[in-house]
């Protein structure tokens, strides 16, 4: 072993156990460990930062903005709404849920996707009476799962089409995963919805609870248009849509007059406002479904006109706020501000003005609509303390198909070689500035720039390893273990390997390492090495034993009310199941 060798192996040895330790976060880790090692030598200086340039690097940023407008331009939102329904068994829904989340997440990030779905599946496990454990775990699984059938789905995907770019001179296409992935897919979801779900242990009722009460509910008003497919209907036509959605229809205003119990019965007009109670999600959401213009129509014009981006914002009214005691109207917050006001909560006190009339109290929480570039200035002007940054957004529902064609669009140039992904995604991006899908005051909100760095560093790491021989050392070791028996056998050592590694590690990391590895391997072997990469390509995502593993299990975490320990009940016989299912399919989809 030579010195570069052993100094690389101690980098990525200090790498995956401070990964472990969970002290600093990843990419502080990463960039840390590739500073040491241009420091020390092994990492040419010319090549540093070649990661951050790397195509890798710049889709898994791209694949997040474009995500981004997915969901905002309501086009996830449509798929959804139109197939989720509280009353099926948790099985079907299960079903129903993860095959959306997988399919959703083959053509975007998969936590983006999983972040979509998430606040849908707990609405609905909180509307069957049920908790939330049951389904979000199986969800997670899902989005891992189908992230893992195209060349974005998943950024192990996206590392080792780079990896076998640089080292065999051509990349994967976007639907080579595909053949692996589907079938790998849909045993893991046939097993998840039938048995795997029942495996996960019972947690306790706080555990929804607290999910609830993250959110306040506000009473708003949203107003019915010209034209709107339920003119001449009664207000009972919305119930259903509404329970959906989790809004609660407490009356209707018309010419200026409050109806409240008998206005379920009242046939709709335009102009006529309906007073909804709602989260701020659920509110969006039930407005975007129905085509529902905000109450304020005039001055939403003005902040559409804006060329910025528009933000929920939750702000609390202290006592000696500017707006306490009189109302969003008074004090001229539309024109002064060109903020619309949608909803006040007041818990356990009632609004008897319309909500842009209505006197603020303190303790009050106001959900404003403000422009993104403006929201600090305003709410410092107001007085008021703003919650939580939730990352609210308002779904731009008129540019669904805009955006389903100009993602459509670029997944069918790229599928066809007619342009290299990275470009096909980045016309996607600039698509989504010029047509304000994703606001430009936004766009960079979007990327999430550990994930970034921890590519950017960990690139010119493996690169490095590459270069000093070490992925080949490492190659013969496993090769070594497996000496005599057929092909497929060390094939199936690289997946339980990397799948291990995976579980404890960051995936993206696991990939950059366990790829170059085994195309050493089928090298050695004498063998075709692109089963050996859509091998790692699988198990590098099928991280199911430890909520550490994917990012996905982390963030069912908390909602779910799990424990460490319970991830592996359900994932360990997953992976198990995986491991059979995928080795014969890669056989035979890429015969060695």
């Amino acid at each position: 072993m030579t010195t570069d060798q052993i100094i690389l192996f101690s980098l990525f040895g200090g790498v995956f156990a401070m990964l472990l330790w969970g002290r600093f976060r990843y990419d502080i880790v990463a960039f840390s460990a590739l500073l040491l090692g241009v420091i020390l030598g092994v990492v040419p200086k010319a090549d540093a930062f070649s990661g951050f340039g790397h195509p890798a690097t710049l889709v898994v940023a791209l694949v997040l903005v474009v995500s981004a407008g997915l969901v905002r331009s309501g086009a996830v939102m449509l798929i959804t709404r139109t197939m989720i329904d509280s009353s099926r068994k948790v099985g079907a829904h299960i079903a129903i849920m993860g095959s959306i989340g997988a399919v959703l997440s083959a053509f975007m990030n998969n936590v983006a996707a999983l972040a979509l779905l998430m606040p849908v599946d707990i609405a609905t496990a909180r509307k069957a009476g049920r908790k939330p454990a049951a389904t979000l775990m199986p969800l997670s699984f899902a989005t891992i799962l189908g992230g893992m059938i195209t060349l974005i789905g998943t950024p192990p995907n996206i590392i080792v089409a780079g990896i076998r770019r640089d080292q065999l001179g051509e990349s994967f296409n976007m639907f080579d995963f595909a053949p692996v992935g589907l079938v790998t897919a849909l045993a893991g979801l046939l097993f998840v919805a039938l048995i795997g779900w029942r495996l996960i242990p019972s947690v306790d009722d706080g555990a929804q609870s607290g999910v609830e009460s993250e959110t306040a509910n506000f009473v708003a008003e949203l107003t019915v248009p010209e034209g709107h497919p339920r003119l001449g209907k009664s207000v009972s036509d919305f119930n259903d849509v509404a329970d959906d959605t989790g809004v609660f229809i407490l009356g209707l205003i018309r010419d200026g007059r409050r109806m409240f119990g008998s206005a379920r019965n009242v046939t709709l007009k335009e102009g006529d406002a309906l007073i909804l109670e709602a989260a701020p999600e659920a509110l969006d959401e039930f407005r975007a479904s129905e085509n529902l213009d905000f109450a304020d129509g005039r001055r939403m014009t003005l902040l559409e006109a804006a060329e910025q981006g528009l933000s929920l914002v939750e702000v609390v009214i202290p006592e000696f706020s500017r707006i306490t005691g009189k109302s969003a109207q008074s004090i001229g917050l539309a024109w002064r501000h060109r903020t619309v006001l949608l909803g006040i909560s007041r818990r356990g006190r009632r609004i008897i003005e319309r909500v842009r009339r209505e006197k603020v109290q303190p303790g009050d929480i106001l959900l404003l609509l403000i422009p993104s570039e403006t929201s600090e200035q305003v709410i410092g002007w107001l007085g008021g303390l703003p919650l939580a940054d939730r990352g609210l957004a308002v779904t731009e529902n008129k540019k669904i198909w805009p955006a389903a064609l100009l993602f459509g669009g670029a997944v069918i140039a790229a599928s066809f070689g007619l342009v290299d992904l990275t470009v096909a995604l980045g016309v996607v991006v600039v698509g989504y500035v010029l047509t304000r899908i994703v606001p430009l005051a936004e766009l960079y909100d979007h990327i999430e720039w550990p994930v970034v760095v921890l590519l950017g560093s960990m690139i010119p790491l493996g690169a490095a390893l590459e270069t000093s021989g070490g992925t080949q050392l490492i190659a013969n070791s496993l090769t070594g273990l497996t000496s005599g028996q057929p092909a497929w056998v060390a094939l199936l050592v690289l997946m339980v390997v990397t799948m291990t590694l995976s579980d404890v590690l960051n995936n993206t990391a696991t990939a950059i390492v366990a790829a170059p590895v085994g195309i050493q391997m089928a090298k050695t072997l004498g063998v075709d090495p692109d089963p050996f990469l859509m091998a790692v390509a699988v198990a590098a995502s099928c991280a199911f034993l430890t909520p550490i593993g994917h990012k996905n299990n982390t963030l069912v975490l908390g909602p779910g009310g799990y424990s460490f320990g319970d991830y592996w009940r359900m994932g360990l016989p997953l992976e198990i199941l995986v491991v059979a299912v995928s080795v014969p399919s890669i056989l035979f989809f890429w015969p060695l």
